[in-house]
């Protein structure tokens, strides 16, 4: 199945909408339609910069040891359609968490006309695009969402997924302390107003926290059949989809082939007091 790429500008998305619709109607009905969704310091068309040439790009070279193919490895584009979503990450944090919002309500209304579930898998300020889009998009117009090293705070995802299409999506976000300095920095540059993705958002319906730098997570992870690799550095903002074993599972994931329910930790056993425990104060 073809790539479709779609770029968000200043005046709204510009993409093939015939390639589009044809690569949709030659789509069996339970296929996938992917969108992938860059980060901070990309921009369609800007030299050095432009992710349609690297991490978005279905094939190339590895320029950097931070790039690779997510089309590829994903997979998805042998038995649905990828979107590769392209929007300005470029400039201060400030003006690309501007647009990564702007770009999100663009993102809305476009899923909104393809008359089918979509699912996204968005890095870093990826991930607001993302979460932006499922503010704005109508109920059941997104199914699954994959964030990785997500750019945005807490409070963000909150609204997201209590809007119409939140409420029937599954979130997985997917952390790691490789990026406590860029949440860290991210919390402080927006003005501390609130706690970044990477602490998680584990009491909210629908959202899956999924640590990958825990042990005891990879071990789990492990015995479904998904080994992945150990972090590599401290500090690393991209390890999260650099690592190997981890697209297999954000692939499956998308797909509905690997239910949240089941990668995540079973809960605790709570011991009830014993029966007999009686007060010997007197």
């Amino acid at each position: 199945m073809p790539q479709v790429i779609v770029n968000a500008g200043e005046t709204g998305l510009t993409y093939d909408q015939d390639k589009l619709s044809k690569a949709l109607a030659a789509l069996p009905p339970d296929a996938p339609v992917v969108v992938l969704i860059h980060g901070y310091k990309y921009a369609p068309g800007r030299a050095g910069h432009c992710p349609h040439s690297n991490i978005l790009a279905e094939q190339g070279p590895r320029k950097s040891w931070k790039i690779m193919s997510w089309p590829r490895h994903l997979g998805l584009g042998r038995d649905g359609v990828v979107i590769a979503f392209g929007w300005n990450g470029v400039g201060s944090i400030w003006q690309a968490y501007r647009n990564a919002g702007r770009a999100g309500r663009d993102l809305a209304g476009l899923v909104t006309g393809l008359d089918r579930p979509v699912h996204i898998l968005g890095h870093s300020l990826g991930a607001r695009v993302a979460l932006s889009a499922l503010s704005h998009a109508p109920a059941g117009s997104i199914g699954r969402l994959v964030l990785i090293a997500g750019a945005e705070l807490r409070a963000g995802a909150r609204a997201a997924m209590a809007s119409p299409a939140g409420r029937r999506a599954e979130v997985l976000n997917v952390t790691s302390r490789e990026n406590l300095l860029f949440d860290l920095m991210l919390e402080t540059l927006l003005g501390c107003r609130g706690r970044a993705l990477g602490a998680g958002l584990d009491d909210l319906p629908g959202w899956t926290d999924l640590e990958v730098d825990q042990a005891g997570v990879r071990d789990r992870l492990a015995r479904l059949g998904y080994r992945i690799g150990a972090p590599a550095r401290m500090v690393c903002h991209w390890s999260l989809y650099l690592r190997p074993g981890l697209f297999p599972l954000y692939a499956d994931v998308i797909r509905g082939d690997m239910p949240l329910s089941r990668i995540t930790a079973p809960a605790a056993v709570r011991k009830p007091p014993l029966p007999f425990a009686m007060d010997t104060s007197f």
